[in-house]
């Protein structure tokens, strides 16, 4: 299976809550962190819900 790397780049702080459960879902807790996950349609839904947060790295 296929992986994306996804980082975040803005700060979580005045998001709202269900964002934050997002964040913390991809394990993203701190500023400019990387990680990795399986290329899924869950994880890009994710991703697209929290496009303004973070990024994916190529």
């Amino acid at each position: 299976m296929a992986t994306i790397k996804i980082k975040q780049v803005r700060s979580r702080i005045g998001c709202p809550h269900d964002q934050k459960r997002a964040l913390d879902s991809l394990k993203l807790t701190k500023l400019n962190k990387v990680v990795e996950h399986e290329d899924t349609p869950s994880i890009r839904g994710i991703v697209y819900k929290l496009r303004h947060l973070v990024t994916v790295v190529e």
